[in-house]
């Protein structure tokens, strides 16, 4: 292909000028010849022509015929090789005499009435030129009237016929010539262009074809033959390159070969080393699993006598004790405290590192939350004579779906440095949102401090486990180096992260980002304030952070707040509620307090206390001095806000508030667990006329088909037909076939949540079922509207509110406003049992939370058996099935850490590990139930 397309092109630009030069010439000398032979034509014509017309002159003034014939003849045989034929004519257009009386002569004759020539003419008519010129009169004519006029009138004209096929015949001749002259060139060029080509081409040939040869290895090629000018440059350079190539390649292959005979050697040692590696990976697993166990044992060897030590402890706190005895308890109880703080550290760092730490996905009260954490702390912080702060940005959603505990977790160890680390000042608790959309928002918590800082060499460590700040035999600072180790681990696993900022002596900034999922998607923490409008607020607070903090928190509602950093400074005038923060530093006398209260009781009618932590003790003496209420430090939303609520509402609903009425529902309960079974029946006796409860699927399938249902409770997770069979085969009763099936589980992650919906059920409830979440649930498939709630709203709404948006039916679930979704904690995931919160969780009905807590402890026995089987290389299918009814007792019976420690086997069983590998969870569980056991016989003996 390249030989062709070089000799085509050297053909072209050989051929291609010559032709166009000589097509140029050839035509340029046909044209000129052609035009020449043409005008030779007509001058012939004209030499004949005028010297005739002038010599016919006499002859037609005579009207001598003769003389004119005979001179047209003789003139006609002597240019008869062009003239075919010559005419005279008179005046009068007639014929006066021809040469050719048998030629058509009306191609020579003018058309009659046509007007006589007055000069030459010429007229070309089908390979014939026909000229005619005038005959005129000589001076000698006796026509003296005409010559007066100047110019005497035609005699007639004379017309000759030339013949122009002897003119063609001449241009055809010299067109053959021009052709066989530019073949002839075309041909001398070829030959030349044969020539060029076969001395520049044939070389090229013959060097594509060395290099060729070259190019497929046969490197003792070279460009043989004589050439000329760069040719022969060209060949000397394409045989030193092969020559190059040569030396190259023979050095190459002994390089190969050396380094071949190296890899083989490296490869034999790599696979020594890969066996050393294997047998020391297999060692360090080996290693790992020890440690896991060691971890495992030694925690459950350790907290068993812990909890003894600190659970009497706390129950000879309950006796009368000397001050010196009770005092060393005291200590006893907090030195516990430390140490199973400790130990709970080393276990979550160890999850962390194994990578068995699962969170929770569970909606969740954000304000509430954070103010759980922020008034656990508050009492060490006001002990140091610390001010803390919490300040939510009003932007900030309330309702929020992610794992609370783990929230709280981070957010306490991030804290309870921040106080360890600070000995005067501020701790400031600042949270904000960035990036939120309909679905998930990012939550951004900084915490600044007025602390020792941290060096920059100690801040390459920080994160590292096991380093501390203060490592030296003097630090006044104890801890084991892993809180934040794991908060920054519990960050990552949430998807955020986390850093801060530092100054030796100026304090230190932490702050972390975590995405949040949205149960509300697009609607901010919001509330309604209108019983609050044109109220008048006063505010005094001399430290400026709380001030800024406590002012952002009311900026989302329509009172009118002046604010003063002392009480004397207020303007003046009357308000409807002051609220007084009073410092942390220094403790104020009851008396000084006194005194002030009687000055504020001149300004406003309502006066509340924010307290430090330590003075919260005399807050009945301090009510019964003439103030409203008296809160602990930091004022939050859902601690304040319900009060401002409380204080504005009519006397009459203070005293005495409306019952609910019951809803005209007849609802079916279904859950195999008897304790979930009495929670749900009692709280749905509270709000609907007509329950149903059965205990098994069959039970409720078996009832349904005979009774019309409003709505139908499901758990998913039953023995024989769970929730969803259940569900389908409910439908297909005649009675059924459009009743909501509402799935009622402890299953809270997001994907299961729609798994649920998409399968066929109408709605969802989350366990632990929470009384104003199972109000607005029935309020949405009623036709009367939700009764009021009772309480008021952590986001500061007033009852109802969340109710009245929720009447509407919506098949995606709602967490209630009412209450938080995290009251399982009760501040901290490591509680064993909080009376509270079991009160809580069975709608402060105590003999319903003693119930629930009896069923509880008589089911701990069986699981205790079955686990310890398990643990002793026993095998049980059905273990998975029993985590998760023991799981939804918990959910009701105010265990927290033991709900916790529910929750991650069943979510690591469901995720396929094995059984045996959760040894350390096993041994856990097993210790949590003897504590269980133990915190729980006051109780149940009440």
């Amino acid at each position: 292909m390249t030989n062709y397309s070089l000799r085509a092109r050297m053909m072209i630009l050989i051929l291609a000028p010559t032709l166009l030069i000589g097509l140029l010439l050839s035509a340029f000398f046909v044209v000129h010849r052609y035009n020449e032979l043409q005008n030779q034509l007509v001058e012939a014509g004209a030499s004949i022509i005028e010297p005739l017309a002038a010599s016919s002159a006499n002859g037609m003034a005579l009207h001598n015929r003769d003389a004119v014939r005979h001179l047209i003849d003789m003139l006609h045989r002597h240019h008869s090789d062009i003239v075919r034929s010559i005419s005279v004519f008179d005046a009068d257009n007639a014929l006066f005499a021809s040469s050719n009386y048998h030629h058509n002569l009306g191609q020579l004759q003018l058309p009659p009435g046509a007007r006589l020539p007055g000069e030459l003419t010429l007229n070309r008519q089908d390979g014939v030129l026909v000229m005619r010129a005038p005959i005129l009169a000589g001076e000698d004519l006796p026509d003296s009237a005409d010559r007066a006029a100047g110019q005497a009138p035609p005699l007639g004209y004379i017309a000759i016929e030339l013949d122009l096929d002897s003119v063609r015949l001449q241009q055809y001749k010299e067109a053959f010539v021009s052709t066989l002259l530019l073949l002839l060139c075309l041909c001398i060029a070829m030959l030349f262009a044969y020539r060029l080509m076969r001395d520049v081409t044939g070389p090229i040939r013959n060097m594509v074809s060395t290099v060729d040869r070259i190019r497929r290895g046969q490197l003792d090629s070279r460009v043989e033959g004589y050439m000329l000018g760069e040719l022969d440059m060209l060949k000397n350079g394409i045989n030193s390159m092969a020559m190059s190539l040569a030396a190259y390649h023979e050095e190459m292959q002994q390089n190969i070969d050396q380094a071949t005979s190296d890899l083989r050697e490296t490869l034999e040692q790599m696979e020594i080393q890969n066996v050393e590696l294997d047998l020391a990976k297999k060692r360090a697993q080996e290693a790992v699993r020890i440690k896991s166990e060691f971890l495992a044992n030694m925690s459950h060897e350790l907290r068993t006598p812990l909890n003894g030590v600190i659970g009497f402890t706390r129950q000879t706190l309950k006796t009368p004790l000397s001050p010196t005895q009770r005092d060393y308890l005291q200590t006893i109880e907090r030195s516990g405290n430390n140490l199973l703080s400790i130990i709970n550290d080393v276990l979550d760092f160890s999850k962390l590192e194994a990578g068995k730490l699962i969170l929770e996905a569970i909606p969740f009260a954000l304000r509430a939350t954070l103010d759980e954490v922020v008034v656990l702390l508050a009492q060490t912080a006001h002990e140091k004579g610390l001010e803390i702060t919490l300040n939510v940005q009003r932007d900030v959603p309330d309702q929020v779906i992610g794992d609370p505990l783990r929230l709280q977790q981070v957010v306490t160890n991030l804290l309870g440095n921040a106080i360890k680390f600070t000995e005067r000042g501020n701790i400031d608790l600042r949270i904000e949102q960035h990036g939120a959309d309909n679905r998930q928002m990012e939550l951004e918590v900084q915490i600044h401090d007025t602390g020792i800082g941290i060096s920059e060499r100690q801040q390459s460590q920080l994160f590292q486990a096991f380093r501390q700040a203060d490592a030296s035999i003097t630090r006044r600072h104890g801890g084991t180096g892993l809180g934040l180790v794991i908060t920054q681990k519990l960050i990552k696993e949430m998807g955020g992260d986390i850093g801060f900022h530092s100054e030796i002596n100026r304090g230190s900034s932490f702050w972390f980002h975590i995405p949040l999922q949205l149960t509300h998607p697009g609607r901010p923490h919001s509330g309604d304030f209108e019983h609050l409008r044109d109220k008048r607020l006063a505010y005094v607070e001399a430290n400026p952070a709380a001030a800024q903090a406590t002012l952002d928190m009311l900026s989302v509602t329509p009172l009118n707040i002046s604010f003063s950093p002392a009480l004397a400074q207020l303007p003046a005038g009357h308000y409807d509620v002051l609220l007084i923060g009073k410092p942390v530093a220094q403790r104020t006398p009851l008396i000084d307090i006194k005194r002030e209260l009687a000055e504020a009781a001149l300004l406003a009618d309502c006066i509340i206390l924010a307290l430090p932590s330590q003075s919260m003790v005399e807050a009945e003496q301090i009510k019964r001095m003439g103030a409203y209420a008296c809160l602990a430090k930091p004022v939050s939303a859902n601690r304040f806000l319900p009060l401002l609520w409380k204080e504005s509402r009519p006397a009459a609903a203070r005293i005495k508030p409306p019952s609910p009425s019951r809803l005209s529902l007849r609802v079916m309960a279904v859950d195999d667990n008897p304790a979930n079974l009495k929670l749900i029946g009692a709280l749905l006796e509270e709000q609907v006329e007509q329950t149903v409860l059965c205990g098994s699927a069959r039970e409720a399938l078996a009832y349904a088909e005979l009774h019309p249902l409003d709505i139908v409770l499901m758990d998913i997770q039953m023995p024989e037909i769970d929730g969803l069979r259940a569900a389908e085969l409910l439908r297909g009763l005649p009675l059924h076939g459009r009743t909501p099936v509402v799935a009622v589980t402890a299953h809270t992650l997001g994907n299961e949540r729609a798994d649920l919906l998409e399968a066929g059920m109408d709605d969802y409830l989350a366990k632990p079922i929470d009384e104003s979440m199972l109000q607005q649930l029935l309020a949405r498939y009623s036709s009367h509207p939700a009764p009021a709630a009772a309480s008021f709203s952590p986001a500061g709404a007033a009852p109802g509110h969340e109710a009245s948006e929720s009447v509407q039916p919506s098949v995606s679930p709602r967490a209630p406003s009412a209450q938080p979704a995290v009251p399982e904690a009760g501040g901290q995931q490591d509680i064993t049992l909080d009376w509270q919160l079991a009160l809580r969780q069975a709608a402060n009905k105590t003999d319903l939370a003693q119930d629930l807590l009896a069923m509880l402890v008589t089911f701990l026995p069986e699981v205790k058996q079955r686990v310890e089987a398990l643990v002793d290389g026993g095998e049980d299918k059905d273990i998975c099935a029993l985590i998760h009814k023991l799981h939804g007792s918990c959910s009701y019976s105010g265990v927290p850490r033991l709900k916790q420690l529910c929750a991650g086997i069943e979510r690591q069983l469901r995720g396929g590990v094995p059984a045996a590998a959760l040894e350390p969870e096993w041994l856990e569980m097993l210790d949590e139930i003897e504590n269980v056991t133990l915190a729980s016989e006051p109780f149940i003996a009440e």
